[in-house]
């Protein structure tokens, strides 16, 4: 099991502590740090920025929102991030969910698989550099059709450091992962858990099935998100998670067309997920927060003393899953890193 540190987007402004907590990664040996945008602060640029002290580590965005950037503008950011830390870059990329794509960027929801297939399509023609980038897509078509009628095809003027730069793909629905095997280098899942691997083993097969799959489940990268909050009250370590997870069950997302609560949903959180999401969608958010379970907040995330962490990561171990991205401060970063060591 590797291990990486996922820094996710800011709140109300910078995490305190962040670029501490990213040179402390790198000296305990951790393989990848990774940067995440909503609809606030972007994922390029604290990367760049708390990157640049950094050394060894790999830099991934867990996630870019395709939405947020045309595919050459997404392959350009890969470009200049490889260059800039020598091969150490990532592009992690996922279609987020239709309130922020429609809501914030302006941008279509419909049939978002078919547009990641095309995105990605163009994001390695870019990487590539083989030939001027022309693409004839039912989303993406380059040169655009319409306008002044003088847009030509054009190759990247800066040459890669790697063509075969790696993509991840952020996905939860069974479809969606089937499309990560299928094209990507990777796999990001946000909330994963030991009680679902069976299942998304599934999902994983089929794409690797698919005729001219990029991957087999040998060279394949599944990098789980995992938060983890060492203290010695298990309850109180909880309550560190519980908002998080009331916030993406209940309020990221309509009331019928919330991928993530359908994630908890799949792991048997029915009754639980359509009260959260109820009395958050009513604006009782403080009440939808208390509604979390403690059980529920141990499916997806590592809560306790340093001894309970120990004890239940091997769980993780067991699982498709080979590199625990944990979301947490120093402590955490130590307790993952001393349980595996």
């Amino acid at each position: 099991m590797r291990l990486g540190f996922h820094i996710g987007y800011w709140s109300s402004g910078p995490p305190p502590g962040a670029q501490e907590s990213v040179l402390a990664a790198e000296r305990l040996g951790y393989e990848s740090v990774w940067s995440a945008e909503a609809y606030g602060s972007d994922c390029l640029t604290p990367l760049a920025w708390w990157g640049a002290a950094t050394s060894r580590i790999t830099l991934g965005t867990n996630i870019l929102q395709m939405s947020a950037r045309t595919p050459t503008a997404a392959a350009m950011a890969a470009l200049t991030m490889d260059h800039l830390s020598g091969g150490r870059f990532v592009l992690g990329l996922g279609a987020s969910g239709p309130q922020v794509v429609e809501g914030w960027y302006g941008q279509r929801y419909p049939r978002p698989l078919a547009r990641t297939r095309e995105y990605i399509a163009i994001v390695r023609k870019v990487l590539a550099r083989e030939e001027p980038v022309a693409f004839d897509g039912e989303f993406y078509r380059l040169p655009v059709d319409g306008g002044a009628g003088l847009g030509k095809p054009l190759r990247s003027t800066v040459h890669p450091v790697r063509p075969d730069l790696p993509i991840h793909l952020a996905a939860e629905g069974p479809k969606n992962v089937a499309l990560a095997a299928e094209i990507a280098d990777g796999w990001l899942p946000l909330f994963f858990s030991p009680k679902a691997d069976a299942f998304y083993r599934d999902a994983l097969a089929e794409g690797f099935a698919r005729p001219g799959a990029r991957r087999t489940a040998d060279d394949f990268r599944v990098q789980a998100s995992l938060p983890v909050i060492v203290d010695a009250d298990v309850e109180r370590a909880a309550d560190h998670v519980r908002p998080f997870l009331a916030l993406y069950v209940g309020g990221m997302g309509a009331k019928d067309a919330n991928f993530h609560n359908q994630v908890f949903v799949r792991m048997g959180w029915e009754a639980e997920c359509a009260r959260i999401q109820e009395l958050y969608l009513e604006g009782r958010k403080k009440e939808a927060v208390a509604a979390v379970p403690t059980a529920m907040v141990e499916d997806v995330a590592l809560v306790g003393p340093k001894e309970k962490i120990r004890a239940e990561l091997p769980a993780w171990e067991e699982t498709v899953v080979d590199t625990i991205l944990v979301q947490g401060d120093p402590r955490g970063l130590e307790a993952v890193a001393d349980a595996l060591s």
